[in-house]
């Protein structure tokens, strides 16, 4: 769903270790020394589904179908409490994680992710935005490693590929800005920061 609202929409993306919610805080503290109104927030979100979908990635997976049903609903909420509202606002809202990591994790367990896009972007707003930190599977599996111990089983390397993979076919995007994650954490930051700043230049 394409839609026009005084706020900027940015989503930032990739597979795990990438650094993600880092690249998030860091992009709003800087939003707001810069004097604009922001949201951060990530899916899947703490919400009713949200929390739902969070257990199961510790205690076990549903299905398929029913994480599809609690991905859809827990967005459907996050946009309508949310997303939208701060858009009227004309706030700036961040997101770690939206729609695309749903086409990619749950297409790398077998689902279509053109379908999943398609169901999202029925209700969804389509991000102003959307920076993908690009990463190597063998960079992001010693992230990982480093941070976890031991990987689970969305950290896999056959799963960390297919979802790569499915991240890589949105290159072409208008919407989408590519950004190597493979520098170092202030490197990537600044890389953000000059993809961010022609966005933001009608909200001055």
């Amino acid at each position: 769903m394409i839609c026009h609202y005084p706020g900027r929409l940015i989503v930032i993306e990739g597979i795990d270790g990438t650094g993600k919610s880092t690249q998030a805080a860091l992009l709003e503290q800087w939003l707001q020394d810069s004097g604009f109104e922001t949201i951060r927030s990530f899916e899947p979100t703490q919400g009713q589904y949200g929390s739902l979908l969070r257990r199961s990635m510790t205690e076990g997976r549903f299905p398929q179908s029913k994480e599809i049903d609690l991905f859809l609903k827990d967005r459907k909420e996050h946009v309508e409490e949310l997303i939208i509202p701060a858009l009227r606002e004309g706030k700036v809202v961040i997101l770690d994680r939206y729609y695309f990591s749903m086409m990619a994790y749950q297409g790398a367990r077998g689902a279509d992710p053109l379908l999943i896009r398609n169901q999202n972007e029925i209700f969804a707003p389509q991000p102003d935005l959307m920076i993908y930190l690009q990463l190597s599977v063998q960079s992001a599996l010693n992230r990982i490693g480093i941070r976890n111990g031991s990987a689970n089983e969305f950290e896999q390397k056959g799963n960390l590929e297919a979802c790569s993979q499915i991240f890589d076919s949105l290159i072409d995007e208008a919407f989408v800005s590519v950004v190597s994650a493979e520098p170092s954490m202030e490197e990537v930051h600044h890389e953000i920061r000059s993809r961010v700043s022609p966005l933001l230049r009608s909200l001055d």
